[in-house]
């Protein structure tokens, strides 16, 4: 296939041109490089077209577009806390530059979008585990944005005849994730703390669980859902997670473990627009796509605490 990912030189955008390369594809990859890093390409560099680009610049995208089949959406900007702090440019990325993307994807017959959906579109509702059906509640201006983004996407659906599938993503942690920056995850962060002998920082009790989700598995669930079958699929929704939660005391408590650190954490006070307990039922995308978490919590622990170690060792830059 002739694949576009877009924010290629992120953490999951990295990733699937990784895993798209393995499997001989011909990959695109686009990137603004203002969260992304070209060196989290570095290994595949020769076999990918990377092109320094920004997805809201339509003539752009639809140079980008010709000839594609299989479009992976991930450029975004992923923090609710800079959403919170500066909605309107959160705003411009997310949800003007996806609607870019589909413009540009319908006008080049690109066959199908998968889009890097967000959790974060159910809020706070005390039900768990979260499933598809629910009625989004979204709290943070990125999570209106990002949940702007799947109605787009089931519009063109309907009105246009494209084939989309939306990914709700649940708290993605892995190697080559950022731990330095207003848009990293909370394990990146964790992680580097610990290994460097200091105390990470918990926002709130830290009572609050997450469904983590190993990057294996989210790269595995996007390639199931570029290829199984449009009846089936097309401008659904389907949750990407393990299916169990984790506290995040419960997750300081392993990650001190595996790195030898004695402490304590440090508390800070919750922040504004963090929800309190994410599960997800993934019961729809097993049944539809064949999809199984193939790497666990604690495994997928294991192998980022040895990436960040061997990163740290050789000063490698971290970005998302």
């Amino acid at each position: 296939m002739r694949i576009l990912i877009t924010g290629a030189a992120g953490f999951i955008g990295s990733s699937l041109a990784k895993r798209a390369v393995a499997e001989g594809h011909s990959v695109i990859g686009v990137d603004n490089l203002i969260t992304g890093n070209r060196e989290n390409l570095a290994a595949i560099d020769a076999a990918i077209d990377f092109r320094v680009a920004d997805i809201r610049n339509r003539e752009q995208m639809q140079e980008l577009c010709r000839g594609v089949e299989i479009i992976f959406h991930e450029a975004a900007l992923p923090s609710v806390p800079k959403s919170v702090l500066d909605p309107l440019t959160s705003h411009e990325h997310n949800v003007e530059g996806t609607v870019s993307v589909l413009l540009a994807a319908k006008e080049q017959k690109v066959r199908r979008v998968v889009y890097a959906a967000s959790s974060s579109a159910y809020g706070e509702s005390p039900t768990l585990p979260k499933h598809e059906a629910m009625i989004p509640a979204p709290i943070s201006p990125y999570a209106v944005q990002k949940l702007t983004g799947e109605y787009y996407m089931q519009s063109f659906q309907r009105v246009y005849g494209m084939e989309t599938v939306c990914l709700r993503y649940f708290n993605v942690f892995g190697p080559f994730q950022a731990a330095d920056s207003p848009y990293s995850g909370v394990l990146a962060k964790f992680i580097t703390s610990l290994l460097q002998g200091e105390a990470p920082t918990i926002f709130g009790d830290g009572q609050q669980s997450r469904d983590f989700t190993y990057i294996d598995n989210v790269v595995d669930a996007n390639f199931l859902a570029a290829t199984a079958p449009a009846d089936v699929v097309s401008g659904k929704v389907y949750n990407l997670a393990c299916g169990e939660r984790h506290s995040l005391l419960d997750t300081f408590r392993i990650l001190a473990e595996m790195t030898g650190f004695a402490g304590a954490p440090v508390f800070g006070a919750a922040r504004n627009g963090d929800i309190l307990h994410s599960l997800a039922d993934i019961s729809l995308i097993a049944r539809e796509m064949g999809y199984q978490p193939q790497v666990n919590f604690e495994e997928g622990l294991r192998r980022t605490v040895a990436w960040y170690a061997e990163a740290l060792k050789m000063q490698t830059p971290l970005s998302i």
